[in-house]
């Protein structure tokens, strides 16, 4: 008799081997491999058999410039991450823990579309149609344009897009939508790779954008195989905390646009709509105490404001260390230099640091900000309310400048900052006044004016 082949598939990436294994050596996953059956198999074979086409290369310059047109979301901040705007085609995957917002702002986003005379599909296999409208009358998002299909087979929704002219589809979750040709249990591997190609390929035929929901692991990526997130053509992942009013709505991937660029949302009684202003957003420049130290980020092109707390306390033990939306690598490296270079005896000392507001520093330019936080909170002493402190601080105790200098020190002009401490003053004369420091042993001298 013929040996029976098996193949097992990893239920996190994908991956498959001949054999079970305890953990997968492509994620990590443990006990996450499941033996195919022989349907399955034969339905994976078949799915990569594809007849051969007489496909000639042609030369680059010879290839038309494809143009499309970007239409408004009805939100700024979303516009701003996706890269100017909705692109027709375009397959946009938008994750994040639950209760974070993400079907909030694509129902808000479909009201505002509908309103405008666009036609819209909101598919949903976790709620009932009656469970959205009660969002809906809250957002303020009816309108007769908006259509609600409580679907979970992909076949029907197919059969719903070609009945009507819709201009954008969502897509909630997708790891609630099945298959009925492909042999595997809902939010499998194999279905959701299969039913996110087939998005794709309608999405590319039909000029269709389509919004999908995508939930996420433990670990805060997407749900289900990585092949997910390298099929779309836009990554986009929710930051925050639940239960603050502001969401944090950041790029991973856009083929159309840059990644840099951070949306923020603010939720409210109307829902999830786009802050206003981030003035005092993540600082309260009122009641800085002993700890405190302000500096100013660049999210994309877009200058912040934000608040660091450090607090130093002595330890009865082994001293502790614990950031709060700050890199903890790069706080031992902080801690170690200020040891040399001041002769501080922070290794008998517990050292925590948090970033205000929820935001999490991805920079190098509040480097300075946390120096002076913790010399602020050793002394006991609190720092000036007009000075903010911008720069990157080296292994060598050298204080290096950061991009976009000039863009922050003009950012602090509009909010009525008086000084600024950074490692060299800006071309451009400023109403601010400005302390060049460009060493960590002389920063004592300055943090406290």
């Amino acid at each position: 008799m013929a040996k029976k082949k098996s193949l097992f598939e990893c239920q996190s990436c994908g991956f498959q081997s001949a054999k079970w294994m305890g953990k997968c050596p492509n994620c990590g996953a443990w006990e996450s491999f499941v033996e195919l059956s022989k349907e399955q198999i034969d339905f994976l074979k078949s799915d990569t058999k594809s007849p051969l086409t007489n496909s000639k290369a042609t030369p680059i310059t010879e290839v038309e410039d494809e143009e499309f047109e970007r239409f408004s979301s009805g939100s700024k901040e979303l516009d701003l991450v996706l890269g100017g705007g909705i692109v027709p085609a375009s397959l946009v995957l938008i994750g994040g823990s639950p209760g974070i917002g993400k079907s909030t702002l694509l129902l808000k986003v479909a009201g505002n579309l509908a309103k405008n005379g666009e036609k819209i599909l909101y598919v949903s296999g976790e709620e009932s149609a009656g469970q959205i409208k009660l969002r809906a009358n809250r957002l303020r998002a009816n309108s007769k344009n908006l259509f609600l299909l409580n679907e979970i087979a992909l076949e029907e929704i197919l059969l719903e897009l070609k009945s009507k002219d819709y201009q954008l589809v969502i897509i909630d979750s997708i790891q609630t939508i099945y298959s009925q040709e492909v042999p595997s249990a809902p939010a499998s591997v194999t279905q959701v790779r299969s039913i996110t190609f087939e998005l794709m390929r309608v999405a590319k035929s039909m000029k269709l954008p389509i919004f999908i929901i995508g939930h996420i692991t433990k670990e805060g990526s997407i749900a289900g195989p990585r092949v997910l997130e390298h099929m779309v053509d836009t990554v986009l992942y929710f930051e925050g905390d639940s239960n603050s009013e502001l969401r944090l709505l950041r790029g991973f991937k856009n083929r159309f646009g840059s990644t840099n660029e951070v949306g923020i949302f603010e939720m409210n009684r109307d829902g999830l709509n786009d802050a206003k202003s981030m003035t005092s957003r993540f600082f309260n420049k009122d009641f800085l105490q002993a700890g405190s130290a302000l500096s100013i980020i660049m999210e994309g092109s877009r200058p912040i404001l934000i608040e660091v707390e450090a607090l130093v306390a002595e330890s009865f033990g082994h001293p502790k260390r614990s950031t709060t939306g700050y890199d903890s690598n790069r706080l031992s490296m902080i801690l170690a230099l200020l040891e040399k270079k001041l002769d501080l005896p922070l290794s008998t000392y517990d050292v925590f640091v948090n970033i205000s507001g929820g935001i999490r520093v991805n920079e190098t330019g509040a480097d300075l900000a946390i120096v002076a936080a913790i010399l602020s909170s050793f002394r006991d002493r609190a720092l000036s309310k007009e000075s903010v402190f911008i720069g990157e601080v080296s292994l060598t105790g050298e204080i290096r400048d950061v991009p976009n200098t000039l863009s922050r020190v003009k950012e602090l002009e509009t909010q009525g900052f008086k000084r600024v401490v950074l490692p060299s003053k800006p071309i451009e004369s400023s109403q601010i006044k400005c302390f060049v420091v460009n060493e960590v042993a002389k920063i004592v001298e300055w943090i406290f004016v």
